[in-house]
């Protein structure tokens, strides 16, 4: 792909999950606009907007796959892991704001891949639940709750705290407020 084609590419992309996020009807065409890219440019590329919102949804989840690969969930230590993790999946929240679950119950695909990240970030919650980092009372799929619900204020309440420090106080308020005292 020529550079200005990926250029365009990833500006409507991240312009359309932007919008579709403020309102799921979105035009192609104010897509377009919004991108800054004729609106032939989007149709040429996708045939309507399901397609785009598919391909918003894959780039959506192919950078989470990077964020759970870099943040190395299973071999660093839990608390170097989990702010390597908040310090990724902030920005990539902020950056692809669209809501998964429409989209996983119209492609089993993403569905099955959304699924497979769920679960691995499920798998380093219990991780910490067994090397003793969150009280042995909390369950660890409530403890994944407040995580994903922290990640959620500070990626779209606060959007001018900058990731590391969001991840600082992601990761002081999870491990602090649910961890052992």
């Amino acid at each position: 792909m020529r550079a200005d084609a990926a250029r365009n590419l990833s500006s409507v992309l991240r312009t359309g999950a932007r919008l579709l996020a403020e309102d799921p009807s979105t035009s192609m065409a104010a897509i377009a606009a919004a991108a800054g890219v004729d609106r032939t440019t989007v149709h040429r590329r996708f045939a309507n907007r399901e397609a785009l919102l598919r391909a918003v949804f894959q780039a959506k989840l192919d950078s989470a796959e990077r964020v759970l690969d870099e943040a190395r969930l299973t071999e660093a230590p839990v608390p170097v892991a989990l702010h390597r993790y908040l310090e990724g999946i902030i920005p990539v929240a902020r950056e692809w704001p669209v809501d998964t679950r429409r989209m996983m119950r119209k492609d089993p695909e993403a569905s099955a891949r959304r699924e497979a990240q769920s679960a691995r970030l499920s798998t380093f919650i219990q991780r910490a639940c067994d090397e003793g980092y969150l009280r042995a009372d909390i369950d660890a799929a409530w403890a994944r709750a407040v995580l994903d619900a922290l990640v959620d204020s500070i990626a779209h309440q606060f959007p001018a705290v900058d990731p590391p420090q969001a991840a600082d106080l992601v990761a002081d308020a999870f491990l602090r407020g649910l961890g052992v005292t």
